[in-house]
């Protein structure tokens, strides 16, 4: 109990009022700052995104969100007497350091912003980049993030992205799925394309316009190749894909079409005779040479 009482005294004596009131203030900065820019960051983030785009608003509520942070900071320091003055002159002084050590980062921070600007893709839209497709999941200062069909997260500088040749597989509302259909020389080819535009006017996927079109793309080495073009609502691609291509088989069996496979044949070079082949055994081709077979 003595031991108790002696700290408490001792903590009187170190803490004075005046003490008590530049903490009780420096907490109600804090308690007051903070909700309030998570509830600012929260309004921009819906704000702009209701109105321009998903990553409009996330880059709002980051402007809006870090410099209020600095400034409840500067604040807090002002109140305990801290001088800004030299801070800012050794925090120019880094900045010049820092800005030739840093030009990678201000040359994706620049190609960020003509990102930013020039909206080749939104966030959610799915995109390719090189080798690498998926969903984007923010557009920042530095980088644009994806995450992958297999659920991995990607990485990709805004440097790159700006150099780079980018596909957005979402940008439109409707999509094109070009299937190569092969069937075999002996069959009709308007039958063939009766068929095919059936199964597309069947296909719950598949739209009606633009229409579905059948292009004769080749003589193939052991087939005619046809393409079957079908568009679909872009979210409905990948059904459509699966889907009429499954129909096509099924269908060409049900009618008795042939998809061929690759064959070769051997022709004598005249009247399109083939060249005959006959096979024998050992044995006879010996006896029919006139030699003796090897023991």
């Amino acid at each position: 109990m003595g031991f108790l009482q002696d700290l408490f005294f001792n903590i009187n004596n170190y803490i004075t009022e005046e003490t008590l009131q530049l903490i009780f203030k420096l907490g109600l900065i804090v308690a007051i700052s903070l909700p309030l820019l998570f509830l600012l960051r929260g309004w921009a983030r819906r704000f702009f995104t209701k109105k321009y785009a998903p990553h409009y608003g996330m880059l709002a509520g980051k402007l809006v969100f870090y410099p209020g942070i600095l400034i409840m900071i500067f604040t807090i320091m002002s109140q305990l007497g801290i001088s800004l003055a030299p801070l800012l002159g050794a925090a120019g002084i880094v900045g010049v350091a820092l800005g030739f050590a840093s030009q990678t980062s201000v040359s994706n921070i620049i190609s960020g912003l003509f990102l930013i600007a020039e909206q080749p893709f939104k966030v959610d839209d799915i995109i390719t980049i090189n080798n690498t497709t998926g969903i984007v999941m923010s557009i920042d200062g530095l980088s644009v993030k994806l995450r992958t069909f297999d659920n991995q997260f990607v990485r990709i500088p805004n440097e790159m992205i700006i150099k780079t040749e980018v596909t957005n597989v979402t940008r439109f509302p409707i999509r094109r799925f070009n299937a190569r259909v092969s069937v075999a020389y002996k069959e009709d080819i308007g039958r063939v394309r009766q068929i095919l535009m059936d199964i597309a006017e069947k296909n719950e996927y598949a739209l009606s316009e633009p229409e579905p079109l059948i292009i004769f793309d080749a003589f193939g080495t052991s087939s005619i190749d046809l393409l079957f073009l079908v568009w679909a609502p872009v979210k409905e691609y990948i059904m459509l894909k699966n889907t009429i291509q499954e129909e096509v088989k099924a269908r060409f069996d049900e009618e008795g079409i042939e998809i061929p496979f690759p064959h070769v044949s051997i022709y004598a070079g005249s009247a399109s005779k083939a060249l005959p082949i006959e096979m024998k055994s050992a044995d006879q081709a010996e006896s029919e040479s006139g030699h003796s077979p090897q023991p």
